[in-house]
């Protein structure tokens, strides 16, 4: 085993292998940006180094700088941990050029597998089933359109060079192919830096199945059993499970097999994940399942399979990379009890999931679950990164258990004033058609009861009244008593919830919550969410809402990819104004109203910041 590595990544996947580098023994070195100076995981290194400002391009993102870092340090290993340079071959080969050991799939391999189109032909190739569609280099719009009539709509146009959902369009009909393939270009080129696509006849009811697979350099190919990663928004992973619900043993065999049989086809080394797509219309079958893409790389949600297997992927990682054979045989490997994960990410499920920015002044996350985070107490979540704040993890003897573990651990998470998806996961892991096991990719789309509404149900009502009852009772504007002949005393509190004032009756219940006071404001906590209590002021609630004016302003910093309007346009209610680029998604402004472009503030490529004004719309008379 080397006896120190330089970790070329940062937050919680830092701090993930720093905890399996320190149990084995092995010296740690962070690298960070200005933007992350202050995190836990920079603390908790042996030694960390600063490589640069905050865009990743300028620091994460950056070969010189990391080998710069690894050389200066006497680090004898790079661990990529997942995203960023983690699937770059180029980094690889530059690593071990250096004389490093790089703990990760071999070059060869993280080539074959990163081209989704070159991938799958080698799939076919090793017999192992693909999802139907076009792979061909005419990259032209008039190829394209018409290779999507043959495959027959819905189809989903994806980068070649593509992952985490991005550069992906789900596309219904002819009529809006062109826009789509545009965008998704668009977005492809800025991520990927390769606008090439791909086409896949997208399948109804699809489940999202993977397979953990591990190879060492003696030849041998494991695989870990499956994961189901069907609940997804925006092909972003949500919820993660293992195993994957309604699959058969006979079933998972031939999956787990096919899995083993990719990874070989690539003489493959390390950590992977083997991804399929699978038509679940009556089931799960193995002749409907196929292979979708391989991810040359430890994955985000590996926590369920280390919670079934009882094994440490990380450690996994760093033994094969030091050279020794895989730790156990296959039929060593066992599977015991139910996992599920859920990512907490800063963003607004009320506000389109809007990701959400800001300093964390109050953070309590679940004791009852694994929590990996990369943040504590006082730290921000800043623009320039994924938003994640923490993945939560439960464990238990069965699917049913597990989703009430995972629910309840979603709903004890407090943050303020980031908002968070912490209810809308929650909700998620309680809903009956979850725990009945009927999901596929479609389900967070298909049920809306899942967003947390915007306005306060009554258990928060009621807990908003006791927040201001303790010490202003009298208080005329927070306690009003009526009085009636021959009738209990009614007690009524007039609170101001989030800036609306509401007129609380109280009752003998009193609900589950928490009223915490942060930085000298009340705020209450119930099942996931938060909101902000005051009393209201005595001139009444009330105030216009943001953008009643039509005025648009930017939602959070980011770019402007493109402009499509100009001063004087008449425009839609509904109609995309312009797009902004923020935390790695596209962003349409819409207009809130029909009327015409009075104001246009938004250039092309301009950044902006949070609550730059950029557009205003003038109603019609």
């Amino acid at each position: 085993m080397f006896g120190s590595v330089l970790i070329a990544n940062r937050g919680e996947i830092a701090r993930r292998i720093l905890r399996t580098a320190r149990r084995l023994g092995v010296r740690t070195i962070a690298v960070y940006s200005d933007a992350d100076a202050g995190l836990p995981f920079v603390r908790e290194a042996d030694e960390a180094v600063r490589i640069g400002p905050a865009p990743a391009r300028e620091s994460y993102l950056d070969t010189h700088r990391l080998l710069d870092a690894a050389r200066r340090t006497g680090a004898e290993a790079i661990h990529p941990g997942y995203g960023f340079l983690s699937e770059n071959a180029d980094f690889a080969e530059a690593v071990a050029a250096a004389g490093l050991v790089w703990i990760g799939a071999p070059p060869a391999a993280i080539r074959a597998m990163g081209l989704k189109d070159a991938a799958k032909r080698l799939m076919t190739e090793a017999g192992v089933p693909v999802t139907p569609g076009y792979l061909g280099d005419d990259q032209s719009l008039k190829r394209l359109e018409a290779e999507a009539n043959a495959i027959g709509y819905p189809v989903l146009i994806k980068a070649v060079a593509g992952g985490g959902g991005k550069g992906m369009r789900r596309v219904e009909g002819a009529a809006a192919f062109g826009d789509a393939l545009q965008s998704c270009r668009r977005e492809a080129k800025a991520a990927f830096g390769d606008d090439r696509v791909l086409l896949e006849k997208y399948i109804e009811a699809p489940r999202h199945i993977e397979v953990q697979v591990f190879g060492d350099a003696h030849g041998r190919v494991v695989h870990l059993f499956e994961r189901d990663c069907s609940l997804q928004r925006r092909h972003q992973k949500v919820i993660e499970e293992a195993p994957a619900p309604g699959v058969d043993e006979e079933t998972r065999a031939a999956l787990c097999a096919m899995a083993v049989k990719a990874a070989q086809a690539v003489n493959y080394v390390g950590a992977g994940t083997i991804e399929f797509i699978a038509d679940a219309r009556g089931g799960v079958r193995a002749d409907r399942i196929w292979f979708m893409e391989m991810n040359t790389r430890l994955q985000v949600e590996h926590p369920v399979t280390e919670a079934i297997t009882g094994l440490d992927l990380v450690e996994w990682q760093m033994r094969v990379a030091a050279g020794e054979p895989l730790p156990l045989v296959q039929n060593e490997i066992r599977r015991n009890g139910w996992a599920m994960e859920a990512r907490l990410y800063a963003e607004n499920p009320s506000a389109g999931f809007l990701p959400s920015t800001g300093r964390l002044d109050h953070l309590v996350l679940p004791s009852n679950a694994r929590v990996d985070s990369g943040v504590e107490q006082g730290d921000e979540i800043s623009p320039y990164y994924d938003p994640m704040i923490a993945k939560i993890a439960v464990h238990a003897p069965s699917r049913t258990a597990a989703a009430r573990r995972l629910a309840e651990a979603c709903a004890a998470v407090e943050i303020w004033p980031v908002k968070t998806n912490a209810a809308f996961l929650a909700r998620a892991a309680a809903h009956e058609d979850f725990a009945a096991g009927r999901i596929d990719t479609g389900f967070i789309a298909g049920h809306d009861d899942l967003i947390p509404a915007a306005e306060p149900s009554g258990p928060v009502l009621q807990l908003a009244a006791r927040a201001l009852l303790p010490s202003d009772a009298d208080d005329p504007w927070r306690a009003l008593s009526g009085f009636r002949i021959a009738a209990p005393r009614e007690t009524r509190v007039v609170v101001e919830v989030d800036g609306l004032s509401h007129v609380v009756e109280l009752n003998s219940e009193r609900p589950r919550g928490a009223i915490r006071d942060v930085h000298g404001e009340r705020i209450v906590f119930l099942d996931g969410e938060a909101w902000h209590v005051n009393a209201p002021r005595a001139e009444g609630a009330g105030g216009t809402s943001a953008g009643e004016d039509g005025t648009l302003a930017a939602p959070m910093p980011g770019r402007i990819l493109s402009v499509a309007v100009k001063q004087g346009d008449r425009v839609e209610r509904g109609q995309a104004l312009l797009v902004l680029e923020a935390m790695k998604m596209e962003h349409s402004l819409v207009a809130p109203f029909a009327g015409v472009v009075a104001e246009l503030r938004a250039e092309t490529g301009a950044q902006v910041s949070e609550g730059t004004e950029l557009v205003r719309i003038a109603g019609e008379e």
